[in-house]
């Protein structure tokens, strides 16, 4: 640690006021704070310190999406062989390897174009470059189907942190939360590339690795296939562990919940918002299948991105409440919507993403109700008119 703590102080004075590569301090400083813990403290008006920063938040959240990741990886290449009929003689490493490289172009564009655009936007600002792309570069290949064309991918990390983050001042003033708009951006601007059988399953070989499909290879996802009044082909056993075809990270319930575990323990995550998700979600299914809906009320959970988005969307301290009564509200509000849209709208079976959109939306709000009675209830207690 020591030796990159040196190479970097060899190298400040060019980034220095003064230095050959000024123009380029903000660059330095965004490496160095990603490496290293900066030297620089606050100067001036009130400050917290304590053991926890947004770099190592995002950090965590980074940590957490791991399984969800690496599992998507996984099954992207389970689905291709299996697509294929090969799937008996392919090994994991294949298969692995094989999802490893069809997901990998998609993670790195995430990166290279929001990463980018934080770069020149906190050079031309004069600013220090924000960590919060950390997390939404990795979430936003994971909430896409994996037959999303890369130029689409790179227009949608572009309006995202252009439109939806950067021009409400960056990291911690948005209102929406920057992978929930890319998504958005994709499913209304190019549908036929995030729904529909055709998008789930990688359709070509890699490097000789994986089986070229038929053209017109078409595979349903379990929740589309409720959507349309047909049975789901995958067992419960398949839903629960993620081997069905869906969006790259959304599909295995096992690897999210040990994400969600993980931002539990560290304290990441508002367990109060994760939960109420859920919650809402139930009472609403219940409700829906009490008057002949067919899908179980629980299946809810175990299809599409509604774990996905619960775990680690819905839970975003930056576009979610604050106030402790608000987050029970809050995530009561999208997991509630979520199963509306869903069920009201068979050509929109995947109704989370729109779910928390409509709830960032609104948490600005319910913390403001929320605030104000607390200080009526206050000023009432103290005899204060």
């Amino acid at each position: 640690m020591s030796a990159i703590r040196n190479l970097f102080n060899k190298m400040r004075p060019s980034f220095e006021e003064g230095g050959k590569l000024h123009a380029f301090r903000s660059v330095f400083d965004g490496f160095e704070t990603f490496a290293l813990v900066p030297n620089d403290t606050s100067k001036s008006g009130v400050n917290i310190h304590d053991a926890i920063d947004s770099k190592r938040i995002m950090s965590m959240v980074v940590i957490a999406l791991m399984p969800a990741m690496l599992f998507g990886m996984y099954n992207v290449g389970y689905q291709n062989y299996l697509a294929a009929g090969t799937l008996a003689t392919a090994s994991f490493l294949e298969i692995f390897c094989f999802g490893f490289l069809a997901v990998l172009p998609k993670i790195l564009v995430s990166y290279i174009v929001g990463l980018g655009i934080e770069f020149a936007w906190a050079q031309w600002k004069g600013e220090e470059i924000q960590e919060g792309y950390l997390v939404s570069g990795i979430i936003i290949p994971l909430i896409i189907p994996i037959g999303c064309p890369l130029w689409m991918l790179a227009l949608a990390c572009a309006f995202s942190v252009i439109f939806c983050k950067e021009i409400f001042g960056g990291t911690g003033m948005n209102i929406f939360n920057p992978a929930i708009a890319a998504r958005m951006f994709l499913f209304f601007a190019y549908p036929s590339k995030m729904t529909g059988d055709q998008v789930w399953v990688a359709q070509d070989s890699i490097f000789g690795l994986g089986n070229t499909l038929p053209d017109g290879f078409t595979a349903a996802t379990p929740l589309g296939q409720i959507a349309q009044g047909v049975n789901p082909d995958a067992s419960i056993c398949d839903m629960i562990c993620g081997f069905i075809p869906g969006s790259i990270g959304e599909t295995s319930l096992v690897a999210i919940a040990i994400g969600a575990s993980i931002l539990l323990l560290t304290g990441i995550a508002s367990w109060r918002t994760m939960c109420s998700v859920f919650v809402g979600g139930a009472v609403m299914a219940c409700i829906f299948e009490q008057t002949g809906q067919s899908m179980v009320w629980w299946h809810h959970f175990i299809l599409g991105g509604f774990a996905f988005g619960a775990v680690f969307m819905a839970t975003d301290p930056v576009t979610s409440c604050r106030t402790t009564t608000g987050q029970f509200i809050y995530g009561f509000l999208i997991g509630a919507m979520a199963v509306i849209i869903r069920v009201m709208n068979a050509g929109y079976p995947e109704g989370m993403m729109l779910a928390i959109f409509f709830g960032n939306m609104f948490a600005p709000t319910i913390d403001h109700f929320i605030v104000e009675r607390n200080i009526s209830k206050r000023l009432k207690r103290g005899g204060t008119k």
